[in-house]
């Protein structure tokens, strides 16, 4: 099985064409990216307006919560049945499957910043606007991109489920591998899905490194804290 998947994936032949490793690959971001940035739209208002006004979170919540039980393929099976096979029943599908971790990580993560913090920024003559942008937002920022996270790996991994209505994507290796009972060439399309989500987790990673401020992360800290332990040892040394 190794040395198959191995063959499989060092044919030059599977790397060209519409058909090839390099178009599939491309064909699975679309799907993912699409419906991760609708169901972002979507989710991270009303997550961030929940979590603000503290009201209809547990109608919001619970709505997403039932979503998230949804079997994906039945879904998609059952809007296949309703408006028939295209992209639109593969993205509805996959939309609907990351809107429950990006809502509920906005609302957690905005509810979640301190009281007294929000009742200091209004003293200080703040709008709900500003107190949204400028306070909670910043706060909660950790908890938005985990959520993110989540819903790309969870997106990623199912889209998988293009190939079977009949559409491109990483799936298709899974699909026709499986009817052809090509087994080398089936363990190549989870190979390439586990590692594509694999590197989208670390770029949201890096993202969230760099988009936190570096004293929720504690960066800053760290940082004080080596400057504060060498500066007396450059003093010792010097004398």
């Amino acid at each position: 099985m190794l040395q198959g998947f191995l063959d499989f994936i060092s044919d030059s032949a599977n790397w060209s064409g519409a058909e090839g490793i390099g178009n599939r690959i491309l064909q699975h971001l679309a799907y993912t990216f699409l419906s991760l940035g609708i169901a972002t739209v979507i989710a991270l208002p009303v997550g961030l307006l929940i979590g603000h006004t503290r009201r209809g979170a547990f109608l919001a919540i619970n709505t997403a919560n039932a979503a998230r039980a949804l079997p994906t393929l039945g879904l998609l099976t059952l809007i296949v049945l309703l408006i028939g096979i295209g992209r639109l029943p593969v993205i509805i599908a996959l939309v609907v499957l990351g809107i429950p971790p990006i809502l509920a990580s906005t609302y957690a993560g905005v509810s979640g910043v301190d009281r007294p913090t929000i009742d200091a920024a209004r003293g200080m003559g703040m709008t709900e606007g500003e107190i949204l942008t400028k306070v909670e937002i910043p706060i909660a920022l950790p908890l938005i991109i985990s959520g993110l996270r989540s819903a790309t790996l969870q997106i990623v991994s199912t889209a998988t489920v293009a190939a079977y209505v009949a559409l491109g994507g990483l799936g298709r290796y899974v699909i026709d591998g499986l009817s052809l009972r090509d087994f080398p060439q089936m363990l190549t399309g989870a190979v390439l899905v586990a590692v594509l989500a694999i590197l989208l987790d670390l770029a949201f990673a890096g993202i969230g490194r760099y988009a936190v401020s570096a004293g929720l992360t504690g960066r800053l800290r760290r940082g004080t804290d080596t400057k504060t332990t060498t500066a007396p040892a450059t003093a010792e040394a010097s004398l």
